[in-house]
């Protein structure tokens, strides 16, 4: 009985604003404004815009987790061999951003990155030519690396100071060069915290926000269209439609990376 009493408001919470909220999505989606069945709202993904937004969003993912994978492992691999303060200070200095609001983040970015902010500002100092760098690809992939790089850190980092000592030591007294030791040994244990921090595509593909504040109204991603099908365009049944699709590739997407990382798990118990 206490167990059922204590799970009952995490039942009711998951049911008012996870079940609850996608079963709407789900109904809106397959419905029309009369309130008739239809696939026509998933079948829109067709369109010639909405298709391309959304592989505009999945290239853009793509490229953000790859940017944040590549500076993120060897930091994480320098911290985690250090034994200086230094190193904890460096990871602060990663986590800190989490503890400011996201849209004030992205604020501070676009005063970085405008014709007149700081970059430019400094570019000019030196006599260098100034950027465009607002309301492009660019900017919106530098968002979405900034805010996301933190999730790609710490898991990676975590995957390697959790590696016993002992293996790595035994590596090198049995032959193994520094290379070898890196690539055989490091490289397979870290990769659970890699698969971990890999998920920052997940978020990175629905992202609206950065978008449409760094990228304007000329870079136009999946989750631009769908926000703009609900708060611009009214129409509920269509941006529910684009929903679905976009949580259909979420869900496969997940799956994916599960699957690999439950095959990691087994290979490193052989």
């Amino acid at each position: 009985m206490s167990r059922k009493v204590l799970t009952t408001p995490y039942i009711v919470w998951g049911a008012a604003f996870i079940i609850l909220p996608l079963f709407m999505v789900l109904y809106y989606g397959c419905t029309g404004s009369d309130g008739s069945f239809t696939l026509s709202n998933i079948t829109a993904m067709a369109d010639s815009v909405h298709y391309k937004a959304f592989w505009n969003s999945v290239w853009i993912a793509l490229a953000s987790t790859l940017i944040c994978l590549v500076i993120s492992y060897p930091l994480a691999y320098i911290l985690s061999k250090g034994k200086h303060r230094g190193s904890g200070i460096v990871i602060m200095l990663f986590i800190l951003p989490m503890w400011i609001n996201f849209l004030l983040r992205v604020l501070a970015l676009q005063v970085i990155l405008s014709k007149t902010g700081i970059l430019n500002a400094i570019l000019g100092f030196f006599g260098l030519p100034l950027q465009k760098l607002m309301y492009t690809k660019g900017a919106v992939l530098v968002g979405m690396v900034y805010d996301y790089i933190p999730f790609m850190i710490l898991p990676i980092y975590n995957a390697l100071c959790k590696i016993d000592k002992d293996v790595i030591e035994a590596a090198h007294d049995l032959g193994a060069s520094a290379r070898v030791t890196f690539q055989k040994i490091i490289i397979p244990l870290s990769l659970p915290g890699v698969i971990s921090g890999i998920m920052v595509f997940i978020p990175s593909i629905s992202e609206f926000v950065v978008a449409d504040i760094l990228g304007g109204s000329k870079v136009l991603l999946f989750g631009n269209v769908i926000d703009q099908e609900f708060n611009v365009a009214n129409n509920w049944n269509l941006g529910s439609g684009l929903s679905i699709v976009l949580m259909i590739f979420i869900f496969i997407s997940m799956a994916i990376m599960n699957r690999h990382a439950s095959e990691e798990g087994d290979n490193m118990l052989w």
